[in-house]
């Protein structure tokens, strides 16, 4: 785990938090709940990825 990793999540919490007003006031709720909603998941996806990363390294650690 780097500081990359925490850059990439700042970035998209920084896209996503720019993004929704500008759609939320243009009137496209829908959108700015789904824009939402992909940089949870986006964000999810990439924690995902550390966490199989940590077990791998205990699993060989401990086994």
């Amino acid at each position: 785990m780097g500081i990359d990793l925490i850059f990439k999540i700042a970035g998209i919490g920084i896209v996503v938090a720019v993004l929704n007003p500008i759609l939320i006031k243009s009137g496209r709720d829908e959108q700015a709940t789904l824009v939402t909603v992909a940089g949870l998941i986006l964000t999810m996806i990439i924690i995902s990825g550390e966490i199989k990363d940590l077990f791998t390294l205990l699993k060989s650690f401990f086994g």
